[in-house]
C-alpha cells in the first residue's frame, strides 16, 4: 500500500506538467542548440545551463532525438529530495519546468517514445506524457537503477547489487525474452547502462581497485563476431579521484554527457566530445 500511494503521489506530479518557467523569467534567455551553451572540446566542461550552486546537484541529463527537450534530475540539498526538470526549446529559447517527482533513472528510448523510469516508464502523448506504467515481470523482480533500450528494442539495464553484470533482453517475435547476463568480465557495482542505438558500443560505470577514483566510465565495442571486447577504462582524461558514472551520448551523436561527484559543494553534469570514444576503440 506504501508504494502505491508513493507512485500515486508521482503519477499526479508528472500529469500536472507545466510549460511555465520555473522561476527563471527574470535571467538572461538560453537561446542555440544544447541548452544555450558553448560545447567542449576533449577535455569536459561542467554543463549548468543556470549557473551552479550549492543549492542544489543536477544529474543524469539527457535529449530527446529531436534535440529540443532537455531532462535532467535535481536534488535539493537542504531536504534530499529529488526532483525530474525539463528544460524545453519554444519560440527560440529554452524554458525550464518542473515535470515532477524522480521516479528510477529516467532516459528516453531512441525513438523519443517512451521515458523509461527504471523497471517503470511512461509514454509520449499528444499532450506530454503518461501516467507512469510497470514493466511487469520479470523485470520487477529486479533492482533496476537505469534501464535503456537500443534502437531495434532491446532492454539493458542493471541491478542494484555488487558484482551483478548488466543484463539485456531482446524482443523475440514480439515477446520480450527473459533477461541474460552481457558476456563481459565486469568488474564490481556495476550500474547506469548507456547502450549506442546500434548496439556497437556499451558504457557502464563500476568501482574497481584497478580505477581512478570511486566509481570510473568503462566501455566496450561490439567485436565482428558479435561478441564483446575487452571493458576499457575511458582513462584520466575523464575518470578522476571522484566519482564518474551515469553517461550517455547526445543523439546526435556529438557529446558524452556523465555525472562527476566529488561532495555535495562539487557534484553535477559534464559533457565533453564524443570523439574521445573513438580513441578508445581498439584498431
Amino acid at each position: 500500500m506504501k508504494h502505491n500511494i508513493i507512485f500515486t503521489l508521482a503519477l499526479l506530479s508528472m500529469l500536472t506538467m507545466s510549460s511555465n518557467s520555473y522561476g527563471h523569467d527574470e535571467q538572461s534567455a538560453l537561446k542555440g542548440p544544447y541548452v544555450g551553451q558553448t560545447p567542449p572540446g576533449l577535455t569536459p566542461e561542467v554543463f549548468a545551463p543556470r549557473g551552479r550552486t550549492t543549492a542544489h546537484r543536477d544529474h543524469s541529463g539527457f535529449f530527446t532525438p529531436d534535440m529540443k527537450e532537455f531532462y535532467f534530475t535535481r536534488r535539493n540539498n537542504s531536504d534530499a529530495k529529488w526532483s525530474l526538470i525539463a528544460f524545453k526549446y519554444e519560440n527560440n529559447q529554452w524554458h525550464e519546468s518542473l515535470v515532477g517527482p524522480r521516479v528510477g533513472r529516467p532516459i528516453v528510448t531512441p525513438d523519443g517514445k517512451i521515458m523509461h523510469l527504471g523497471k517503470r516508464y511512461m509514454e509520449r502523448t499528444d499532450t506530454g506524457w503518461s501516467e507512469i506504467k510497470s514493466l511487469g515481470l520479470p523485470f520487477e523482480d529486479f533492482r533496476i537503477m537505469r534501464l535503456m533500450s537500443s534502437a531495434n528494442g532491446t532492454y539493458y539495464f542493471d541491478e542494484a547489487n555488487e558484482s551483478v553484470p548488466i543484463h539485456y533482453s531482446r524482443l523475440v517475435n514480439g515477446k520480450r525474452e527473459k533477461p541474460k547476463a552481457v558476456d563481459i568480465n565486469f568488474g564490481d557495482w556495476n550500474a547506469h547502462p548507456y547502450i549506442a542505438p546500434d548496439e556497437s558500443y556499451l558504457i557502464w560505470d563500476e568501482q574497481d581497485d584497478g580505477g581512478y577514483g570511486r566509481a570510473d566510465l568503462y566501455i566496450s565495442f561490439r567485436q565482428p563476431d558479435g561478441s564483446w571486447g575487452a571493458p576499457i577504462n575511458f582513462g584520466e582524461e575523464i575518470n578522476t579521484g571522484a566519482s564518474e558514472s551515469g553517461a550517455i551520448v547526445t543523439p546526435d551523436g556529438k557529446y558524452l554527457f556523465f555525472n562527476r561527484f566529488i561532495n555535495d559543494q562539487n557534484a553535477g553534469m559534464h559533457w565533453v566530445d564524443a570523439q574521445i570514444i573513438e580513441t578508445l576503440r581498439p584498431k
